[in-house]
């Protein structure tokens, strides 16, 4: 079935099963490969994606919920401003060792640095809860996101 949506303000016509996966179609049809298959129940965050600009588990977002609306992935936010200060606090932190978790992570701030929902380190554990990293503990993240923030990471 054949579905139109918009990804990284690229205008897509696609041909989609009606079962098909946006993380499917971002990686294997559009060669989108920020974003990443682990746990396909929702519960680690490497898939996440933005759909209108709210992050989805594309793991198990269907691609067809998804037409007419506005998709971004780790490739189009890299291109924004945001990004490299982002990227810049992560690395003087070391908050990634091998970075598989790294796109959830930063798709998952990106609406929430950018609406400056994050007011107390609290407030960046909280919105993180849904993602998991399994190599580099979160302190270092957690401090990353506090200085990109403006909070106080004690």
């Amino acid at each position: 079935m054949a579905a139109r949506l918009t990804v990284n303000g690229e205008a897509r016509e696609l041909d989609l099963a009606d079962n098909a996966l946006l993380l499917d179609v971002l990686r294997d049809e559009l060669g989108l490969i920020g974003a990443k298959r682990s746990c396909d129940v929702q519960v680690c965050g490497t898939c996440t994606v933005l759909v209108d600009g709210t992050p989805v588990s594309s793991c198990c977002f269907l691609a067809h919920d998804a037409a007419g609306r506005e998709v971004q992935t780790v490739e189009g936010f890299a291109l924004e401003p945001l990004w490299e200060e982002l990227a810049a606090a992560f690395s003087r932190h070391n908050a990634f060792q091998c970075g598989f978790c790294a796109p959830g992570f930063v798709m998952t701030l990106k609406p929430l640095l950018a609406e400056r929902r994050l007011r107390s380190r609290a407030d960046v554990v909280a919105e993180l809860s849904g993602n998991l990293c399994r190599c580099t503990g979160y302190r270092a993240i957690v401090d990353a996101v506090c200085e990109v923030a403006g909070v106080d990471p004690s």
